[in-house]
């Protein structure tokens, strides 16, 4: 086990430097005549000397401190944190792609535009939508958007509603981003086998409806078995239907949001379509509609003049809610997802959706004779399993069990969600892992598991093999250390 690591000031030994710069070659001003007096600094920084050697390593060994994709199995339910093909993150810093400016002439960026104008057909076609716009830059954003253009919809036909309604399994982002738009939440249940509860359904669609957030499969890992009577008793009140698409990776090439009664969808393509999450970004979470919906899409749209032949930005569109974000949404992160499309083709799309639903029923049916299955029956990309056997019998929280996971080199599953499950722990093994590696997740699980009847105290203590064991979390949310202070 590696140590905590020392803070960078804390190798700090005076006159070490790390780098030289030489003598200015221009007269340099007193700061004094740039800048106010309470601005300027009487005492030295207290910045870190250091060589450059210690730097780099110091921050390199910071670097292999980290855990992700690329070091080991990633299993975050609802987050898709899946294996990325490199060669997509090549295309997308292509000289042509990275290095043009949004403001350039539109006859200097047809490549770019035609990436756009093809990307929209890709979509449309992957989802049964119409047109899609790719300025919201993630998941809440594309809600928000499709809500927005939900609510441009019902007042051009003079209509005010206020409610969406929102399943009590959704992302929490859902009720979020209604709130966000204006709307009033409505909260569906869920009934004994995990899909909306269609009587309760039944009960709250009226003419005040906008629309009905769903996802599909939802965020217990369920295919939704009555979406069709579901999108008939939204459509019958005059509401919408809007699919949250965070995460398509067991339905692509299977079936299309379009063909279950779906009028607004929103793709997570950082998730689904090859490109990683990053640090809480970038990422592209572009709107699809339906025909009748796309006069009021984030204008503008690309389009192809027929009698030039060139792709233009269309702005002529008065319906149009307005932009949603500057420019054209984070373009490199659509080029990869371009890449990862053209390079799977309609068949891998289909073969990527049927691994990663064959991989998260494995994992739950060799986990369930250890943990409890909320839900008894096929999940899709992800399961949902509970720890409220080890909490009841053994006084192991999941918390605990997710702890102890990182001893054995797993990052932990999405724990505590969805918030209807008890001790929630959702696992999404997605696609890109082999049998080998679920094997290895599934023999820690059960060792945890057989741990919390026989030495509960190791889990309640977990983890003891990482840089840094149980901290106090509660304490560092809410009193956070942000700022080095060296003792005297």
């Amino acid at each position: 086990m590696k140590g905590p690591q020392p803070l960078i000031f804390e190798l700090s030994s005076p006159g070490r430097t790390a780098v030289s710069l030489p003598a200015p070659e221009v007269p340099t001003p007193d700061l004094g005549s740039l800048l106010p007096a309470q601005a300027l600094r009487h005492d030295p920084p207290g910045l870190p000397e250091v060589s450059e050697v210690d730097v780099v390593r110091h921050f390199v060994n910071l670097s292999q401190l980290n855990h992700a994709v690329d070091t080991g199995f990633y299993p975050l339910g609802s987050c898709t944190m899946k294996y990325n093909p490199k060669v997509n993150e090549d295309a997308a810093r292509m000289p042509g792609f990275a290095r043009i400016h949004p403001d350039q002439d539109e006859a200097t960026v047809q490549g770019a535009m035609g990436l756009l104008y093809s990307m929209d057909k890709y979509l449309s076609e992957l989802c049964g939508m119409s047109r899609f716009t790719f300025q919201p830059v993630a998941g809440a954003h594309g809600e928000i958007t499709g809500l927005f253009v939900i609510r441009a919809y019902h007042e051009s036909r003079g209509e005010h509603r206020t409610k969406v309604l929102v399943p009590d399994s959704a992302h929490g982002t859902n009720p979020a981003s209604a709130a966000g738009a204006g709307m009033e939440i409505v909260v569906v249940k869920s009934d004994e086998r995990g899909n909306v509860d269609v009587d309760d359904l039944r009960s709250k669609v009226g003419p005040d409806t906008a629309a009905l957030m769903l996802t599909n499969p939802n965020t217990l890992g369920l295919f939704e078995e009555n979406v069709r009577e579901i999108a008939a008793l939204v459509h019958g009140c005059g509401a919408l239907l809007y699919y949250d698409g965070a995460n398509a990776n067991a339905i692509m090439g299977k079936s299309r949001p379009g063909d279950m009664g779906f009028d607004v969808v929103h793709l997570n393509v950082h998730k689904t379509l090859s490109t990683p999450h990053g640090g809480g970004g970038p990422g592209a979470g572009p709107v699809g509609v339906k025909s009748f919906l796309e006069p009021f899409l984030p204008a503008p749209l690309v389009k192809l003049d027929d009698a030039t032949g060139m792709y233009v930005w269309d702005y002529d569109r008065p319906q149009s809610i307005g932009r949603v974000h500057s420019f054209n949404g984070n373009f490199g992160v659509v080029v990869k997802a371009w890449a990862y499309i053209r390079s799977m083709g309609p068949d891998g799309l289909r073969t990527a959706s049927e691994h990663a639903v064959l991989a998260a029923n494995y994992v739950m049916r060799k986990l369930q004779p250890y943990y409890d299955l909320p839900y008894d029956r096929a999940c899709k990309h992800e399961c949902v399993l509970a720890g409220t056997r080890q909490k009841r019998e053994h006084g192991v929280r999941t918390l605990d069990i997710a702890k102890r996971l990182l001893d054995f080199g797993f990052h932990a599953p999405t724990i505590y969600f969805p918030l209807i499950v008890d001790e929630a722990m959702m696992i999404e093994p997605t696609e890109t892992e082999s049998r080998e590696t679920l094997d290895r997740f599934i023999d820690a699980m059960i060792k945890i598991a057989k741990e919390a009847e026989e030495h509960p105290e190791v889990l309640h203590d977990a983890p003891h093999h990482t840089p840094v064991g149980r901290l106090d979390e509660t304490a560092a949310a809410r009193k956070p250390i942000l700022r080095y202070t060296k003792e005297s």
